[in-house]
């Protein structure tokens, strides 16, 4: 899917959501463990309820690695029932990875050509050899890590140089020599409020993918004040707060009312902003 594809899906739908499937064994609804395939079953519903609200699906690898091959089936078997059923849908995997170079090249052929997702999270700490092998792939995106909403990313990203230049103005700055925004997007964490100004003045063009909306205490609201542009440039991810709505039978209902909740507070944030074409 390239850019103008994600703009469009975006003012048709007057949504710019991400649903994030963040799947737990431990917090699915218990009457789908007897599933051959839980973390499909449990997707599938997800997906199918979410559908009509979203533009985005954010499968984390993290959740399905922990499962082993079973779960990498798993994997696999939801991104192939998205690219089926909803192929005008944008399908990122979360999976940061970023190694050095032939390591990269293996990762990219792994989620660009075997999975043959849309777009990969990566890591840019090992610089520009680990992250060129992901941007070689035609209509394929990176998510690079720029500004995280997680209480560590004070550790390393707010430090700053003899000049005063903070590390994730420095990645922001320096990977735009590696990819533009036609296929690079950035990872800004939503509770990084007024810090999208900042990033907007370094990146004033590149979607944003913004985690942190909902159960880690992120406002949609200030993210759109200060992030969103005449293309929205936002995909904005919830994943507990949508999938983990409800734990009884009905958890697919609710996901779907979750969903729609937001979608309908980013159509206004899109209308107040001018967005609509």
């Amino acid at each position: 899917m390239n850019r103008q594809q994600l703009i469009e899906q975006i003012f048709a739908k007057r949504s710019f959501l991400c649903v994030g499937l963040d799947t737990d064994l431990k917090k699915i609804p218990q009457h789908l463990l007897k599933e051959d395939d839980p973390i499909f079953a449990f997707n599938k519903e997800i997906i199918d309820a979410t559908a009509p609200y979203c533009v985005s699906y954010k499968p984390n690898l993290a959740f399905y690695e922990a499962f082993g091959v079973k779960g990498l089936v798993s994997f696999e078997k939801t991104i192939g029932y998205l690219k089926k059923n909803y192929p005008n849908h944008f399908i990122i995997a979360d999976a940061k990875r970023g190694d050095i170079g032939n390591t990269s090249a293996m990762y990219a052929r792994t989620f660009f050509e075997e999975y043959d997702v849309d777009s990969l999270t990566v890591a840019p700490y090992m610089g520009e050899d680990s992250v060129t092998p992901f941007l070689g792939y035609e209509g394929k995106w990176v998510i690079l890590l720029a500004l995280t909403s997680n209480k560590g990313s004070h550790d390393f990203q707010m430090t700053e140089d003899t000049n005063g230049q903070r590390l994730f103005e420095k990645v922001l700055e320096k990977s735009q020599q590696w990819g533009t925004p036609e296929n690079m997007m950035y990872v800004v964490g939503a509770t990084q409020g007024r810090m999208f100004e900042d990033i907007r003045r370094i990146a004033p063009d590149h979607f944003l993918l913004v985690p942190g909306v909902g159960a880690q205490g992120g406002s949609l609201q200030e993210v759109c004040r200060y992030g969103i542009t005449r293309d929205c440039g936002l995909l904005v991810n919830s994943s507990r707060g949508i999938i983990y709505a409800s734990n009884g039978e009905d958890f697919a209902q609710a996901s779907a009312a979750a969903a729609r909740e937001l979608q309908q507070q980013m159509a206004i944030e899109l209308q107040q902003m001018g967005c609509f074409r």
